[in-house]
């Protein structure tokens, strides 16, 4: 028996102009060459209007914006950023104003005081483990949690109690140190660690009762930032779970207790997209208002562009405005449409 077959009539089709049509792309947005000795912004203006070019500038905007009106700019990372070279572009923009308060895990205190003790961090866990050595590192340990200790006792938390020790130390590369920089700055720095996830947290002079209490101290500070978040903006750099799940708490006790905290920014950046950061940090947060805008790349890039973008569009004139207006007014003519400052839709 043959097989029925059965065709559609095409010539039935209703179609339609594509000048009509919408589309999400167009020639205004599309990349432009950039000349030799242009400006950093002018590069950034040149950037296709489309996905993480949108993004990139939104958050430079956004930051930009909330340095200018003094508003909270919150720098939340994990140890990556240290790993990578990066402390000397956040101690620089520390010592400009364009960061209000550090928010980190507990690993940063190691790395952050190994460069500054000895100038070099982040061992070969690999082969270490298998033969126990891995986190044994003496000097590390030793000086981490004496410093923690005292930090107890004297009401500090772990942060200002880290960054202390490394300020008032012998550290040949202590001005390097985001810890250091921060105590120095008066800038409140924040710890979250969780028992166990630490390298000095596994030699015999370690206080767990110490470790509790100065993170705890650490958190209550935050939530206290956290409700003076309006109008500001918060990074996360690389914390997968610890930092998300502490800021949604920090934040839900600042708007538990009436604090207006509704309409701010939020910048997730990392090598992938995570659940924890993308529901916590991008999303939930700003549902109400505000924005979530999530930026993928390598950090050892994308935070020297940030940086390098929001000290570019702080020290512009009012006149010559932001990153988005200024790449209207650059393109040729008939070209310009304004860069976004919410998160591309072009997916």
């Amino acid at each position: 028996m043959a097989v029925r077959r059965r065709i559609l009539d095409r010539t039935r089709l209703k179609t339609q102009s594509v000048r009509r049509r919408r589309s999400k792309v167009a020639v205004r947005d599309e990349a432009r060459p950039v000349a030799p000795g242009s400006l950093f912004s002018e590069f950034l203006a040149s950037l296709p209007d489309a996905l993480g070019a949108s993004d990139l500038r939104a958050v430079i905007d956004a930051w930009a914006a909330a340095w200018k009106r003094d508003r909270t700019v919150i720098w939340g990372f994990g140890a990556h950023l240290i790993k990578v070279g990066l402390a000397p572009v956040v101690v620089d923009l520390m010592e400009r104003g364009a960061i209000s308060a550090l928010m980190a895990n507990g690993a940063v205190c190691v790395h952050d005081l190994e460069l500054a003790m000895v100038g070099k961090t982040s061992e070969d866990v690999g082969p270490a483990l298998e033969t126990g050595a891995f986190g044994m590192a003496r000097e590390t340990a030793e000086q981490l949690n004496e410093a923690i200790v005292k930090g107890s006792e004297q009401g500090w938390g772990m942060g200002e109690a880290v960054g202390r020790a490394i300020l008032e130390g012998d550290y040949p590369h202590g001005d390097r140190s985001v810890l250091a920089t921060a105590v120095r700055l008066g800038i409140p720095v924040t710890i979250h660690t969780a028992i166990g996830t630490d390298i000095h947290h596994m030699h015999p002079n370690a206080d767990g009762a110490a470790l509790g209490a100065t993170s705890y101290r650490d958190f209550e500070t935050l939530a206290a930032l956290v409700s003076g978040l309006q109008g500001g903006v918060l990074f996360n750099v690389g914390s997968a779970v610890i930092l998300p799940e502490v800021f949604l708490k920090a934040l839900s006790v600042a708007r538990n207790l009436g604090h207006k905290v509704d309409r701010f920014t939020t910048v997730d950046l990392d090598f992938v997209r995570q659940y924890r950061p993308r529901v916590n940090v991008v999303e939930r947060p700003t549902s109400s208002g505000g924005q979530g805008i999530s930026l993928v790349g390598h950090h050892e890039i994308l935070v020297p562009l940030l940086a390098a973008g929001v000290i570019e569009a702080h020290s512009a004139s009012p006149k010559r405005g932001s990153v988005k207006s200024r790449r209207s007014r650059s393109a040729p003519k008939g070209a310009g449409k304004r860069a976004r400052s919410a998160p591309s839709k072009k997916r």
